[in-house]
C-alpha cells in the first residue's frame, strides 16, 4: 500500500516545492543578482541530481554532436529560462509569476502543431484560448481594456511570459533526446552545460562578491532554490514519471500555481483577489481542456 502511494506523494512534494520557488526567487533577487541567484541554485542542486544518476547506474558521458544539443538545450532550459524568471520576479507578484508559468502547456500545444504537425481538435483549440484570456485577466489585474493601450502589467510579466514560450520551445526540442537518454541522466547534462554557461556572466560580474548580501532569509531562500527545488523536487517528480502514466503525473502540476498564491499571500503578503483567483482558475480550465483531450487521444 505504501509502495503505491509513494509515486503519488512524491508528485505532489515535487509540485509544492515548485510551486514555492517562486517567493523563494522573489526573496533572493531582493538581495543578490538574478545571475548569481541562478549559478548559486544550480551550484547546489547539480550534485543531488548527479547522485541520483550515479544511484541509478545511468551515468553516461554525450557522445559527438548531442554536446552541442545539449549545450543548446542547456542554454535555453537553465541559463535563458532561469535569467527571464529571476529578473522578472523583480517586478513580477510572485501569484501572478506562477499563473503565467501554467500556460506553458498550452505554447507547448501550439509548438507541437506549428513545428512537428501535431493535430489540435477544436477542444484543444478553445482550451488555449481560455487560458490565453485567463493569462490577460490575471497580469491586467481584471482591467482587460489597459491591454488595448499597450499595458501588459509590468516588465517582470513581460519576462515571465517570454520564459513560458521559452519553456515550450525547450519542451519541444527536448523531445528527441528523451527518446534515448533517461530524463534523469539527460536533466543532468542539460543542467551542468547550462550552469557553466551562466559561469561566464556570473564571474564576469564578479558574482561571488554578492554572497555576504545574503542574510539568514535570502541563505534560507537560495538553499531551498538549490537543494529542494533543483535538486531533490526535480528526483521525486523523476521517480513518479516512472512510475506512474504521464497523463496522472502531469495533473499534479495544476497544483503548483495555487501553492505559489497561497505561500506567496503567507510569506509575501501578496493580496489573493478576486480576479487572480477566477484568472487563475480560467487558465486551469484550459490546460485542462489542452491535457485531457490529448490523453484521451493516446488512449485511443
Amino acid at each position: 500500500m505504501t509502495k503505491k502511494l509513494l509515486p503519488y506523494l512524491e508528485a505532489l512534494f515535487a509540485v509544492v516545492v515548485w510551486g514555492v520557488s517562486f517567493i523563494a526567487t522573489k526573496i533572493a533577487v531582493e538581495q543578490i543578482s538574478p545571475t548569481t541567484v541562478v549559478w548559486l541554485r544550480f551550484a547546489m542542486g547539480i550534485p543531488l541530481i548527479f547522485f541520483a544518476v550515479l544511484i541509478r547506474k545511468q551515468f553516461e558521458f554525450p557522445k559527438g554532436g548531442e554536446w552541442w544539443y545539449f549545450a543548446l538545450l542547456g542554454f535555453l532550459g537553465i541559463s535563458f529560462h532561469q535569467w527571464l524568471q529571476s529578473n522578472g520576479l523583480k517586478t513580477a507578484q510572485a501569484t501572478t509569476t506562477a499563473w503565467i508559468v501554467a500556460t506553458s502547456p498550452a505554447f507547448i500545444a501550439i509548438l507541437g502543431w506549428m513545428v512537428l504537425k501535431e493535430k489540435l481538435n477544436l477542444v484543444q483549440s478553445s482550451g488555449i484560448v481560455l487560458a490565453m484570456v485567463g493569462v490577460l485577466a490575471v497580469v491586467s489585474k481584471g482591467d482587460i481594456s489597459a491591454l488595448a493601450v499597450g499595458k501588459f502589467g509590468s516588465y517582470g510579466d513581460f519576462l515571465i511570459l517570454i520564459s513560458a514560450i521559452n519553456w515550450a520551445v525547450f519542451s519541444i526540442l527536448s523531445r528527441r533526446g528523451l527518446k534515448k537518454h533517461p530524463s534523469t541522466r539527460m536533466t543532468f547534462w542539460v543542467m551542468s552545460i547550462g550552469w557553466v554557461i551562466t559561469s561566464a556572466a556570473f564571474f564576469a560580474n564578479k558574482g561571488y562578491t554578492e554572497f555576504p548580501q545574503l542574510d539568514f532569509r535570502g541563505w534560507t531562500a537560495m538553499i531551498y532554490l538549490g537543494v529542494f527545488t533543483t535538486g531533490l523536487a526535480y528526483i521525486a517528480w523523476f521517480d513518479a514519471l516512472s512510475q506512474l502514466p504521464a497523463a496522472q503525473t502531469g495533473a499534479f502540476l495544476f497544483i503548483e500555481p495555487l501553492t505559489s498564491m497561497v505561500a506567496a499571500s503567507i510569506i509575501l503578503n501578496e493580496q489573493i483577489t478576486f480576479v487572480s483567483v477566477l484568472g487563475g482558475a480560467v487558465i486551469l480550465v484550459g490546460i485542462w481542456m489542452v491535457n485531457r483531450q490529448g490523453s484521451m487521444r493516446k488512449d485511443e
